[in-house]
């Protein structure tokens, strides 16, 4: 039995997330509370499983709340977010600091998509639970400078495919990509809006260029593109171009962007010349994909276990043959520019 304690300071909200998440026969909230205050004495009490977090409350904001929680006790926590310009950068904070995933704050006119919102936050609640929390890292002045492998086969291209927890394994990834790596693809499962403000929170911290892929944009060297929310990026060849190709075709794994569309459109380009990641997430989007790179020549890698926050995406990738190398996250940038550098055809 799953015990959740639901923190938030509007009484309508958290009886509507009371309601959803004691429907189902493997949960139950243990508690509600209005503000942290009394949030930190229930965890005392109670010792939930999971929280679910409001962003924005009186007396102590949200995360305020998650970097004393990460520091002292660190646990699974789902943030409620308002999907919106000004609640993405905080809510990307969040998952910066240790929050496991987020989902928006229910709305009073979600009726007729109750039912698919209800189903949603279940299942992040229950994957939460099982998923691999890290104390908050306390700040340094150490910095991780980007790798100096260079040499590159001019012809290839990266990918990276991730779901919960991909957040912050991509920045580790990207943040070790020096200026003139070869071009990157990303798709991580993420609403609109947050994956424009993720890209821009990426360009801010990344040595390389970073941006929220546009239908048209060109792949080039030094830039990493990341698929927006609700469209399918796949790449696409124009004459001596390689393209970004966007669209709102139908979910697929039940996700828009999917990451089986990103690594599918390679094999029909040259796969021989990418060299392809599967990050933490949850189910098992991108495993099919990743093993048809991999049947076309393409280097392939899996996120090991211990270092993933949801290890569903990289073991099925695992299971179905399709990592040629499954990889600690410190090891993926270096091993994914290694083979950009050699064995390429």
């Amino acid at each position: 039995m799953i015990k959740v304690l639901v923190i938030d300071d509007s009484p309508l909200i958290r009886r509507i997330l009371t309601d959803i998440l004691c429907e189902p026969a493997d949960m139950e909230v243990v508690g509600c509370a209005a503000d942290p205050y009394q949030a930190r004495e229930m965890i005392k009490q109670l010792k939930p499983d999971v929280l679910t977090l409001d962003v924005e409350m009186p007396k102590m904001d949200g995360i305020s709340f998650l970097k004393n929680l990460m520091r002292l006790r660190p646990m699974p926590v789902v943030m409620i977010s308002t999907l919106t310009q000004k609640g993405s950068p905080v809510t990307l904070e969040a998952l910066e600091i240790g929050a496991v995933d987020f989902i928006a704050k229910p709305t009073v006119n979600l009726s007729e998509q109750f039912n698919q919102y209800a189903a949603v936050l279940q299942q992040k609640v229950r994957t939460a639970a099982s998923a691999r929390v890290r104390p908050c890292k306390p700040s340094s002045n150490q910095v991780i400078e980007p790798s100096v492998i260079s040499n590159f086969n001019v012809s290839a291209i990266l990918a990276i495919g991730a779901s919960t927890g991909g957040t912050e394994a991509i920045k580790e990834v990207l943040i070790r990509m020096p200026k003139n790596c070869p071009p990157i693809v990303i798709t991580q499962h993420i609403p609109p809006v947050f994956s424009s403000s993720f890209a821009l929170r990426m360009d801010k911290t990344c040595t390389i260029n970073v941006k929220e892929a546009e239908h048209g944009d060109k792949l080039a060297a030094g830039w990493a593109f990341i698929a927006p929310g609700g469209k399918h990026l796949s790449v696409v060849k124009r004459g001596s171009h390689l393209i970004c190709h966007l669209d709102e075709s139908a979910a697929i794994n039940r996700h828009r962007p999917a990451v089986d569309v990103l690594f599918n459109s390679l094999v029909n380009i040259h796969p021989k010349n990418t060299v392809a990641a599967l990050l933490t997430g949850m189910g098992n989007d991108g495993a099919k994909g990743l093993l048809a790179l991999k049947g076309c020549g393409a280097y392939t890698i899996a996120q090991d276990e211990l270092t993933s926050v949801v290890w569903g995406m990289p073991k099925a990738a695992i299971e179905l043959g399709a990592a040629d190398d499954v990889l600690p996250l410190e090891k993926v940038a270096e091993h994914l520019l290694k083979k950009a550098q050699k064995q390429l055809k």
